[in-house]
């Protein structure tokens, strides 16, 4: 009896190329790139590269000139991306300006939402010559469900190359392809939707300032850095003046209405993507000046007083105008390791306290170590 092990078929013997494998060896190797690739499309990293090495692993094991995956725009009318591994005769093609699916194999294939096979390439009108080697040529549509994603663009040196197994393997690359590509875009989406929520989650809904919770964080973080730049920082707290007894005549939603005019005001002021304003609490706000010593942050102050004051937004139960006031407390300090921004938020505080008993409608500021 002959031993079993010698019967035994080799499918497939790593390293040996496919013109030199039988067909059951290429069965096996077709196999192995159709695993590698779902490997590939499973990874976490950018899309692009991705789908970079999903062409390079084609080209480098498969007698395949030219591998490419062409992306569509989110109408489908034109192709605007490809990433591609080979031999092109031609440059590299530009999609700067995007290619219409009016033209080239991979344009029909585009249109009819159908795999295109090509067993020769000269015999074909659409084609587009690329490599002077290729014979034929096998084209996949990428889709998830309904949406088309893109072409699969595999181009062999072989006329005999896209038999219905290795066929059945790219069509199943495509659909690979397209997962990776559809949870990218979802990633990407939701990426979009956290970056929002956090936007948002830092806005007043009221007056669509900047909140406390923007301040705080805001305020930590320019402390630390303008310590490392040996820059000061300036506070300006603000507050409407006899602003109960302004809700009290006149309703909340006019209230509202004065706290936002408020806070548009104050924006004014904000000079440059440094500056912060925010709603600190209640009919406080604030401005984070970062840069300025007490002198520049006082003149601010004085204008933004006299601009509110300007306005002249009515204010019939004040006992300080007939308009609406502000008070503002004004600090400003040189950030160090050895303090805490709250000795900058607490000074400001004190200032606007004094303000406030020295009859509003002022600006009071505390001196502090660095100032101009």
């Amino acid at each position: 009896m002959s031993d079993p092990a010698a019967r035994k078929t080799v499918l497939h013997a790593p390293g040996v190329p496919w013109g030199d494998q039988d067909a059951a060896g290429r069965g096996a190797m077709l196999t192995e790139i159709l695993a590698q690739v779902s490997r590939e499309a499973l990874q976490g990293e950018g899309l692009e590269a991705v789908l970079r090495r999903i062409v390079d692993c084609l080209v480098q094991r498969l007698p395949v000139a030219i591998a490419s995956i062409i992306l569509l725009e989110e109408d489908g009318t034109h192709f605007v991306q490809e990433v591609w591994a080979g031999e092109l005769d031609l440059q590299e093609p530009a999609l700067a300006t995007g290619w219409p699916v009016t033209m080239g194999a991979a344009g029909r294939c585009a249109r009819t939402g159908q795999a295109q096979l090509i067993v020769d390439v000269d015999s074909d009108p659409d084609y587009v010559a690329g490599n002077s080697a290729v014979r034929s040529e096998y084209l996949v549509p990428i889709r998830h469900r309904e949406r088309m994603h893109g072409v699969l663009n595999i181009e062999s040196t072989r006329a005999d190359f896209f038999t219905a197994e290795a066929r059945a393997v790219f069509d199943a690359i495509a659909d690979q392809i397209a997962g990776a590509i559809h949870l990218a875009r979802v990633a990407g989406e939701l990426e979009a939707a956290n970056r929002k929520l956090e936007q948002l989650s830092m806005l007043d809904g009221l007056t669509g300032i900047a909140n406390r919770r923007c301040f705080d964080a805001r305020i930590a973080a320019d402390w630390t850095r303008l310590a490392c730049e040996g820059r000061p920082l300036a506070l300006l707290l603000v507050d409407a003046d006899c602003f109960k007894p302004l809700n009290d005549a006149c309703g909340h939603l006019h209230g509202d209405e004065c706290l936002r005019e408020l806070a548009r005001i104050c924006a004014q002021f904000a000079d440059g993507a440094e500056d912060l304003v925010a709603r600190f609490g209640g009919e406080e706000l604030v401005l984070l000046l970062p840069g300025r010593g007490m002198r520049a942050a006082c003149e601010i102050a004085e204008r933004l007083r006299q601009c509110v004051e300007a306005q002249a937004m009515p204010h019939p139960n004040s006992a300080v105008a007939p308009h609406v006031t502000i008070s503002v407390g004004v600090s400003a300090m040189q950030p160090g390791a050895l303090h805490a921004p709250e000795r900058l938020i607490s000074a400001a505080d004190r200032a606007l306290y004094a303000a406030k008993a020295g009859g509003r409608n002022r600006v009071v500021a505390l001196p502090q170590v660095g100032e101009d």
